[in-house]
């Protein structure tokens, strides 16, 4: 056995008497169209198990339980009471709106007739008649500036009374 050592930038390699087995070079395409096979029964698989997967999902959520029936009853129970309520609480609503309509009107028309009489009872006395009649008939007379008391009024626009004024 004869060997050879020879020194190639720091690497070193063994040329002896000894048989090389030979291999063939690599066939690529072989490997590639093998993966390839393989990717696709991978991705044929996965889709049956998606696909498996989906339709119990779909037949999991097509059965309703018991409780999710009584769920689904309570729930448009509700809905429908709280519906009729507040439909009741409009019509509340509308006919008061209707009253207070009404009863604006009404006092309108009072207060319009209250002031049709006012200027009605205002120009049919006739002051100076009156007068005449106090003065001429009835004796009266102006008082004079002895007989007149004043009262001063704070800022109340009414006076309460305690006791009888006296007379002079």
């Amino acid at each position: 056995m004869e060997e050879r050592r020879q020194h190639v930038r720091t690497r070193t390699y063994i040329d002896g008497n000894t048989v090389r087995k030979l291999e063939a070079a690599p066939d690529y395409r072989r490997e590639q169209e093998k993966r390839r096979e393989q990717e696709e029964r991978r991705q044929k698989e996965i889709r049956r198990h998606n696909k498996h997967v989906a339709r119990r999902n779909q037949e999991r959520a097509l059965r309703m339980n018991m409780g999710y029936v009584l769920f689904l009853t309570l729930a448009a129970t509700v809905t429908a009471l709280v519906s009729a309520v507040y439909i009741q609480l409009q019509s509340e609503v509308t006919g008061r709106m209707r009253r207070i309509s009404a009863l604006e009107s009404q006092v309108a028309g009072l207060k319009a007739d209250n002031d049709a009489s006012l200027k009605r009872i205002s120009t049919s006395v006739d002051l100076d008649y009156v007068k005449d009649v106090a003065i001429n008939q009835l004796g009266m007379v102006y008082p004079e500036a002895d007989q007149i008391d004043y009262y001063t009024i704070e800022e109340d626009d009414y006076m309460n009374q305690y006791s009888e004024i006296p007379e002079r």
